[in-house]
């Protein structure tokens, strides 16, 4: 499972979610202790690109979700409950 995790190194994620789901592996191979130092180094680098990665594609959706709601996008008053 570690060789599987490592050697994916380059390989970019297919989705946010894959992304997300590879960074938890990785974070629970690290806190087990039991990686050899430059197989924690590889993951540690991994996770940086996954986080970056995540990051990207989080900033891309909140442009497209700006746009799409164009002005609409306001704080929340008090008044502004709707159902009560």
């Amino acid at each position: 499972m570690v060789n599987k995790t490592i050697g994916a190194e380059n390989a970019p994620p297919a989705s946010f979610e894959e992304a997300m789901a590879e960074l938890a592996q990785l974070v629970t191979q690290m806190e087990s202790g039991q990686l050899p130092l430059e197989a924690s180094v590889a993951a540690y680098a991994r996770g940086s690109e996954l986080v970056k990665y995540c990051a990207s594609q989080l900033d891309k959706v909140e442009s497209q979700v700006k746009i799409l709601e164009g002005d609409m996008l306001k704080p929340f008053a008090d008044g502004d409950e709707g159902g009560q």
